[in-house]
C-alpha cells in the first residue's frame, strides 16, 4: 500500500471508495479516502454488490474502542473482511476469533512464553538470523528487501514452533496466500479458491504437528500442553492457534521492514539521525511500526446497539476498525504524514489494541531492533533501485518488491562477506 500524504482540501467520493477490494491498496491510495472518512464520515458504511455491508471506523479513539470492548463488539463471528457475512469456524477455537474468558485462558499462558523476558535466551539466535538476512549487502548491486523479508520471520518463528527449516519457505508462501489470495503472484488461482487452498494445506500441516508426541521442547509442544479453564487444550484449538501464531509473525514483521527501509529511501534525513543507541532505534522501529501499520484492519461484530463518535451502530453489524487510518489520525500524531525517527509519544495500533494486542509483538519488536540497529551500524544510506510493487490484499500493507542499494560505512563490507561466507556450506 502506497503511505502517501494527501496534500490540499481533497474532494473525495465517499461513496465511490471500495475499501473491500484488494486492488486499493495495490494499485490505489486509500489515505485521502480515510482522512476524508475521519473528518467527515466517522462511521462510513458500504454495500458490496451481493448485499454483505460493513461499517468502517477510522478515527484512532473508535479504533480502540472497538478493539478494546469485546463486550460490544465481538471476535467469535470473524475478524477479517474476508470472511465477512459468515461464520467463523475458528470462532472459540482460535485466540484471534475468541472473546473473554477462552480468549483469556489461551492467552495468558502464551503472552508469558512469547514475553520480553522468556526470549531474552533467543536473543543470540535473531541476531544470527539478522545478520544472515544483510549478508547480501556485501555484494554490489540491488538487494530486493521484500523479496529477502519475506523468510525473515520465519527463521525464527518456524524454529520457536519446532518447524522443520526445510518447510520454512513454503509455509511462508502459504501464509502469503492467505492474507493475498488476489495478488498476481498466484496466478490463475488468485481469489477465493487460492485462499481456501491455502488454508487447507496450513491446517493439514499443524493437524499433522498436533497429532505427534506432545513432549517437544518448543512452542507446538507448549501449546499442546497447555491448561485451558481446567482442561487440557483440544487438538483443533492447537492447529487453530499454530496456524494463527504462523500468520500474525509472517504479516506484520516483513511487512514492517520493507516499509521503514522504503521511508529511510524517501527521507535520508530521517535515517542520518539515527546513532545505533538502543533507545533510538527502539523510537525508530516504533515510527517504523506506525508508518508501516502492516496489518491493515481488523472486524468485528456489533453485539448491542452503540454509538461511536456520535453515530448509531446496530447490533449485528460487521465493524471494521481501520489501524492504517488511526495511526494517522490528526488527534493523535502530530504531523502524521511525516517519518519521524524520534516521534515521542507514539501511540500507535500497529499490533493492535486491548485484549487483542498481539501476543507476538515482543518477538517482532526484539527482531525490528536488531535489525534495525544492524543496518545502521553498516548502512550509510539506502538509495532506491527499481519500481516497488505492492501487495494485493486489503488485510495485509505489504510490499511484494523493494529493490534498494546500501551505501556501506567504512569497513562494512568486510565485516557482511565475513558473514556471508560463514553462512555459506563448505563444498
Amino acid at each position: 500500500m502506497r503511505l502517501s500524504a494527501p496534500t490540499g482540501d481533497q474532494d473525495v467520493d465517499l461513496d465511490a471508495v471500495d475499501l473491500f477490494d484488494a486492488r486499493t491498496y495495490s494499485d490505489g491510495d486509500p489515505h485521502a479516502a480515510w482522512r476524508a472518512m475521519r473528518e467527515h464520515a466517522p462511521v462510513h458504511r458500504q454495500t458490496l454488490p451481493d448485499g454483505r455491508s460493513f461499517a468502517s471506523v477510522t478515527r484512532h479513539a473508535d479504533v480502540s474502542a472497538v478493539l478494546r470492548d469485546h463486550t460490544r463488539f465481538t471476535s467469535r463471528r470473524g475478524t477479517l473482511l474476508s470472511i465477512l457475512g459468515g461464520e467463523d469456524p475458528a470462532g472459540d477455537l482460535m485466540m484471534a476469533a475468541s472473546d473473554p474468558p477462552t480468549h483469556t485462558a489461551l492467552r495468558e499462558p502464551l503472552g508469558r512464553a512469547l514475553s520480553f523476558a522468556a526470549l531474552r535466551s533467543r536473543h543470540p539466535d535473531v541476531l544470527a538470523v539478522v545478520r544472515r538476512l544483510i549478508a547480501p549487502l556485501a555484494r554490489e548491486g540491488a538487494w530486493d528487501v521484500a523479496e529477502r523479508g519475506l523468510g525473515f520471520p520465519m527463521e525464527f518463528t518456524g524454529a520457536l514452533m519446532g518447524l522443520p527449516e526445510s518447510d520454512w519457505p513454503e509455509l511462508a508462501r502459504l501464509t502469503t496466500q492467505a492474507v493475498a489470495p488476489e495478488d498476481p503472484l498466484f496466478g490463475a488461482e488468485a481469489g477465493h479458491g487460492a485462499l481456501v487452498a491455502a488454508h487447507h494445506e496450513l491446517f493439514e500441516y499443524f493437524a499433522e504437528l498436533a497429532h505427534r508426541r506432545d513432549d517437544r521442547d518448543d512452542l507446538v509442544g507448549f501449546l499442546k500442553r497447555m491448561d485451558v479453564g481446567g482442561r487440557r487444550v483440544r487438538v483443533e484449538e492447537v492447529v487453530y492457534n499454530c496456524y494463527s501464531l504462523l500468520l500474525g509473525a509472517n504479516v506484520t514483521t516483513p511487512h514492517a521492514v520493507s516499509a521503514t527501509v522504503q521511508a529511510f529511501v524517501e527521507h535520508p534525513d530521517e535515517y542520518a539521525r539515527l546513532t545505533g543507541s538502543d533507545r533510538q532505534t527502539a523510537t525508530a522501529v516504533e515510527e517504523g511500526l506506525r508508518w508501516a501499520s502492516p496489518a491493515n484492519h481488523f472486524m468485528r461484530y456489533a453485539t448491542v446497539d452503540t454509538e461511536l463518535s456520535g453515530r448509531p451502530v446496530r447490533a449485528g453489524e460487521a465493524v471494521v476498525a481501520w489501524l492504517g487510518s488511526a495511526n494517522r489520525d490528526e488527534r493523535v500524531f502530530a504531523d502524521p504524514y511525516h517519518f519521524d525517527v524520534a516521534r515521542n509519544p507514539n501511540r500507535h495500533v500497529a499490533f493492535g489494541f486491548g485484549p487483542h494486542y498481539c501476543v507476538g509483538a515482543p518477538l517482532a519488536r526484539v527482531a525490528l531492533r536488531m535489525l534495525f540497529g544492524e543496518l545502521v551500524r553498516l548502512v550509510e544510506r539506502f538509495e532506491a533501485a527499481g519500481p516497488v510493487t505492492h501487495l494485493r490484499s486489503n488485510f495485509v500493507a505489504g510490499i511484494r518488491s523493494l529493490p534498494v542499494r546500501a551505501v556501506l560505512r567504512p569497513g562494512a563490507a568486510d565485516e557482511l562477506k565475513g558473514e556471508a561466507d560463514a553462512a555459506t556450506p563448505a563444498r
